[in-house]
């Protein structure tokens, strides 16, 4: 095997969003011989001294690339994303943003599978995807959506729980054939993505369609996600989303389509006076109207500044606070429950692994696996899981055949 290449490794650490302390501490490289841990990987870097075989491996594995990365003649070109729609203030810290390129990279070979799991059905490519465009307008999109997916608004609402009414929204998109996957880190929570950087993400797909949700987000988020990802879809339009914006047409343009669907315009007839109220009385009452309906909060504020019923400061103060109150609750929770694990072993695992995956990816992979179509390797990779968990994973999720 040819040399290893010093400027591969210095690509890979950097686009891992790790500097050269952080890096040696994660692979290993520890002060001697008068330098330090960076002192000593910079030297690696910069080709004066050869790299280990056992030290490439954890380089692989830390900063999440093949082994054979590191024996190309150049860095490869930035992995396709499909269009960047994100605009939130600033630029994301370069961490993070290393960090939502290795989930897309790890989502796009996982849809790779899912793609051919799909070919090997002789699935039907489904013609709703690229069938829209900005120019038709949000209504008509609206009306498309709605229909296709046998979508109730009253039924959606009913549920016990903003979680609970995401499920069934769900299982109206999975239904249409489009996969729905929960996933807002790497793995661990030391990755977990702001929603700041990553919000939802989505790969326009005939054959095999996917949306992937930042779980970090609060769960009354999920639905509004879910529905912007899909008119997505519906424009063909493959990309990262991020905060709701107001720069970009077509950021713009799915925000207000997932918007009418779970809040039409005229149900804010009812709040119609809002901006007239004392700021705190403003975020009661819509905490009070959001609550009601299963949605976010900060949806509810965008579409009071899309109507013109309240400022764009005034919507940016109620985002920002909104965002700050989940933040606090979400940190204090999962203080809660990592305290919690410690003593009773914490929230089963497949069980929380399944409601990220989604019921339509397991059914295909529990026929592929039934029919022989893939093996249990494949299978783990398509999951996310260490092959030996699929079995267990899958245990309460068996195909059954046609119903």
């Amino acid at each position: 095997m040819p040399a290893v290449n010093p400027e591969i490794l210095k690509w890979a650490r950097e686009t891992a969003g790790l500097s050269l302390a952080k890096a040696a501490h994660a692979v290993g490289i520890k002060d001697a011989r008068g330098l330090t841990g960076a002192e000593r990987l910079a030297a690696i870097e910069s080709g004066e001294k050869e790299p280990s075989r056992p030290l490439l491996l954890k380089m692989a594995k830390k900063y999440r690339r093949p082994l054979v990365v590191f024996y190309l003649q150049a860095p490869p070109e930035k992995g396709d994303r499909g269009e960047d729609f994100r605009r939130a203030p600033g630029a994301p810290p370069p961490a993070e943003d290393a960090t939502v390129d290795a989930l897309i990279r790890d989502i796009r070979s996982r849809h790779s599978l899912i793609r051919s799991l799909m070919e090997d059905e002789e699935a039907q490519a489904l013609q709703f995807i690229g069938s829209a465009k900005v120019e038709h307008g949000a209504p008509a999109l609206v009306t498309n959506i709605t229909k296709r997916l046998s979508f109730d608004l009253d039924k959606f609402r009913r549920q016990r729980s903003a979680g609970d009414a995401f499920d069934y929204l769900r299982s109206k998109i999975e239904g249409a054939g489009i996969f729905v996957l929960l996933a807002g880190n790497l793995g661990s929570y030391h990755t977990n993505i702001s929603t700041k950087v990553f919000r939802g993400y989505a790969i326009a797909d005939p054959l095999s369609p996917l949306i992937v949700i930042n779980d970090q987000d609060a769960r009354a988020a999920w639905s509004f996600t879910a529905l912007h990802e899909t008119a997505h879809l519906w424009l063909g339009s493959t990309g990262i989303s991020g905060s709701p914006s107001v720069d970009i047409r077509i950021e713009s343009f799915c925000n207000d389509v997932a918007g009418e669907i779970l809040l039409p315009r005229n149900e804010l007839q009812e709040i119609s006076s809002i901006d007239s109220y004392p700021y705190e009385e403003i975020v009661a009452k819509v905490t009070h109207f959001a609550e009601a309906r299963m949605i976010s909060r900060s949806m509810v504020a965008y579409k009071l500044y899309r109507l013109n019923i309240i400022s764009e400061m005034k919507w940016r103060k109620l985002v920002s606070q909104y965002d700050e109150e989940w933040k606090e609750w979400h940190d204090t929770r999962k203080s809660s429950h990592t305290k919690k694990g410690e003593e009773e072993g914490g929230p089963n695992y497949y069980v929380v692994r399944r409601h990220r995956l989604g019921p339509a990816l397991l059914m295909l992979v529990s026929r592929a696996l039934n029919e022989g179509l893939i093996t249990y390797t494949k299978a783990g990779k398509v999951l996310g899981v260490k092959p030996t968990n699929v079995a267990p994973l899958l245990s309460e999720f068996s195909y059954q055949g046609d119903t």
